[in-house]
């Protein structure tokens, strides 16, 4: 039965040994000593905090006689349909453009799969041709949605 090779206790020539665990905690407190100051009414000299110069968080109001003048805010409303997901087929949805409720519009576009299958097909050796399969079928494109009415998007369902 095969077992380990000795341990090689040589050091480098011209180096000592390192020391043992006890003869460096021995050499070395873990902790410096603390100094003892009795208890009683000795006081310590605490210096006070510097001082920093008052700058007011807001501006103050405005005196009587001067206008207020208050600043322009834009309001941008989102319409958020819950449990509606865009996909393949057509959807019933809200258009918040016309407020109808409609039957949404289909219009494919040449998305990331389609590219993909366009690639795996001419490194494949379908170079004459046959890679460009994939942009003439719907199936691998993403599709958007759009309201028959008015023609604005109403959500985009991408492949990949």
């Amino acid at each position: 039965m095969a077992s380990a090779p000795p341990l090689e206790t040589s050091t480098l020539v011209g180096h000592p040994p390192p020391p043992s665990y006890e003869e460096a905690l021995g050499s070395n407190p873990p902790y410096p000593p603390m100094a003892y100051a009795p208890p009683g009414d000795v006081k310590t000299f605490v210096p006070p905090y510097p001082t920093q110069a008052y700058s007011p968080m807001y501006p103050p109001p405005p005196q009587q006689g001067q206008p207020v003048t208050s600043p322009v805010v834009s309001v941008q409303t989102v319409y958020v349909q819950p449990g509606l997901v865009f996909g393949s087929i057509p959807v019933q949805a809200h258009c918040p453009v016309c407020t109808q409720n409609v039957i949404t519009r289909l219009d494919y576009t040449s998305g990331a799969l389609a590219w993909l299958s366009c690639a795996g097909l001419a490194i494949f050796g379908c170079i004459y041709g046959c890679c460009l399969i994939p942009f003439c079928v719907d199936s691998l494109k993403d599709v958007t949605h759009h309201c028959p009415n008015c023609s604005s998007v109403l959500g985009v369902y991408k492949r990949i």
